[in-house]
């Protein structure tokens, strides 16, 4: 695992040990940040499921102006700092070890234009972390992104949002890239 563009590019990545964590393939990540282009600079990132932190610190050494990660596993934590060091993007980051949807329930003091969702797989997770950000969509700007990652069996096409619609859904095999944007009125 790496990082494939910008100001770390080629710097390797510690993963965590284990299977807790669902790292993304480079062609992914690379097909993510494709997708995303140059948007990313100046942008703010919520990473609600960490891990490695290697999606956050791609969007960062592409451009990103600040990431958020999050992680309640306490090696992911440590590892996502360690990348962050590695990779000389600490001081645009701050790492939480918090579980997600406490923290979505929590007072909005900062609004994102991602949010990314790639939490341990067949739980359900994603969706529950959709339902948090429809009932407080004040955690992304209304121009924001939120980005799902999920393994296409996860998929279910019968949930819907009150603040949220799906405008684009990308299929790499094992890996779903779902984006959704704000409904906006008129």
């Amino acid at each position: 695992m790496r990082v494939i563009s910008g100001s770390a590019k080629g710097i390797n990545l510690s993963s965590v040990p284990g299977d807790s964590t669902r790292p993304i393939t480079d062609r992914v990540k690379e097909a993510l940040f494709n997708i995303i282009g140059l948007d990313i600079y100046d942008k703010t990132f919520l990473d609600l499921f960490g891990g490695t932190g290697a999606v956050g610190i791609e969007a960062l050494s592409r451009g990103a102006d600040y990431v958020l990660f999050l992680d309640t596993n306490y090696r992911a934590y440590k590892i996502i700092k360690k990348n962050l060091a590695a990779t000389q993007l600490a001081p645009y980051a701050d790492v939480i070890k918090k579980d997600a949807f406490a923290f979505l329930r929590g007072e909005i003091d900062k609004s994102y234009d991602y949010i990314f969702i790639a939490p341990p797989q067949y739980k359900g997770l994603w969706h529950k972390a959709m339902q948090e950000l429809d009932e407080n969509p004040g955690w992304l700007v209304d121009s924001g992104v939120i980005i799902v990652q999920i393994h296409p069996k996860e998929i279910d096409d019968n949930y819907g949002y009150a603040n949220y619609r799906e405008f684009d859904r990308r299929d790499y095999g094992d890996t779903l890239l779902i984006f959704y944007e704000k409904i906006t009125a008129g």
